[in-house]
């Protein structure tokens, strides 16, 4: 194997591989590397134009978890929900022109699992606010009136 495949007279000499063996590169020529990196720098561009964070794409790099979670939590707040509010807006005003009524729609951000951190610390910080009464945490929470509350 060696006198066949080995030196500069067998470069490039190609190796039939039988009973059951396959080639794994170990290596990227630097034309190769050239074009990943060109890759990389395309998707980084593409994903910006349309409000991804980077490094939400996989690209390798100095992420942390970290980073990660915030990009993601930054991912729904500037992108997503902005997006999905317009779209909601749209919706309603059709709706309400064929029924005769205003129509109000808007996105559950409770059940948004990015934004999970927020609504813990919007709750922590709504409980541990001793000059409000119960029903005003209610209210700024967004939760309905208790029938039994008075007005």
């Amino acid at each position: 194997m060696e006198s066949h495949h080995t030196g500069a007279a067998n470069a490039g000499r190609p190796m039939l591989l039988e009973g059951g063996l396959d080639w794994k590169q170990m290596g990227f020529s630097p034309s190769d590397m050239e074009f990943q990196k060109t890759k990389e720098a395309a998707a980084r561009e593409i994903a910006q134009a349309f409000g991804v964070p980077p490094m939400l794409l996989g690209i390798p790099g100095d992420a942390t978890y970290a980073n990660y979670a915030e990009a993601n939590r930054a991912f729904y707040r500037l992108t997503v929900l902005p997006l999905a509010t317009r779209v909601t807006a749209s919706v309603a005003h059709w709706l309400s022109e064929l029924a005769g009524d205003a129509v109000e729609l808007r996105p559950d951000l409770d059940q948004v699992p990015a934004l999970a951190v927020e609504r813990d610390q919007q709750w922590k910080r709504v409980a541990e606010a001793a000059f409000l009464t119960d029903a005003e945490k209610r209210a700024l929470l967004g939760l309905p009136k208790i029938a039994d509350e008075g007005e």
